[in-house]
């Protein structure tokens, strides 16, 4: 992990396409400004992590309802 610090109006650059730059430091609280292509996703962590749980259980429940139909036919008709 690289650590730098800045101070409010400097900015840091990843790669040639993405700034990031400190707009305002209130006690604990940094406000960052972020400069990239449109087409980049940009989420909180929290926010990330969220979409990352409901991903993983939609996935969880078409597996579920794929293997329930190809289950159809088989031996226990009451479940089609």
């Amino acid at each position: 992990m690289l650590v730098l610090a800045r101070k409010k109006g400097q900015s840091i650059m990843i790669g040639k396409d993405i700034k990031i730059l400190v707009v305002e430091v209130t006690g604990e609280t940094v406000r960052l400004g972020i400069e990239a292509p449109a087409q980049l996703e940009i989420f909180r962590e929290e926010i990330y992590r969220d979409l990352q749980e409901e991903n993983t259980q939609a996935i969880t429940g078409v597996e579920e309802a794929i293997r329930l139909l190809k289950n159809c036919g088989k031996k226990d008709k009451k479940q089609c």
